[in-house]
């Protein structure tokens, strides 16, 4: 009999998996999970204080305050200068200016209740833009009979 199957040309079956449609579905779940990964990394890096939050360590150079008022007023108080007011776009010159005389230089944001969430995120994106990794929020401590 074996010597007829070699006479008909036919070849024995072979037992070894085809592993190419595999690594064309790798492929294309690589290159799925390449495009999607940079959308999913948009928000802007910032360190939230907890409710029970320890007080922050003071360092011996002022910090950088950014305010923004009720009125939606915005100003700027660097080192131990007083309030400046500013509009919106100047903040990312000023902390820039700032932060390349003390790199160091603590920022926090100091925000009216009734402000829009929207400004704030505003004034975060600035300072990201101007290479603040970290962002302090100022609050009141909670009264006691609330």
């Amino acid at each position: 009999m074996s010597k007829l199957s070699k006479k008909n040309g036919r070849r024995k079956p072979m037992a070894e998996i085809n592993v190419v449609p595999y690594i064309d579905v790798t492929l294309v779940l690589l290159i799925i999970f390449m495009v999607t990964t940079p959308m999913l990394q948009t928000g802007v890096d910032v360190d939230l204080p907890e409710a029970s939050s320890k007080a922050v360590e003071v360092t011996d150079d002022p910090p950088i305050i950014i305010s923004i008022e009720k009125s939606g007023q915005y100003s700027i108080k660097i080192d131990d200068a007083d309030n400046l007011m500013i509009q919106p776009e100047a903040i990312t010159e000023l902390v820039i200016a700032a932060l390349a005389k003390k790199p160091k230089t603590q920022v926090y944001i100091s925000a009216d209740k009734s402000v829009e969430y929207g400004k704030v995120i505003t004034v975060m994106a600035d300072l990201k833009n101007a290479g603040v990794d970290k962002v302090g929020f100022s609050t009141k401590a909670k009264s006691e009979d609330q």
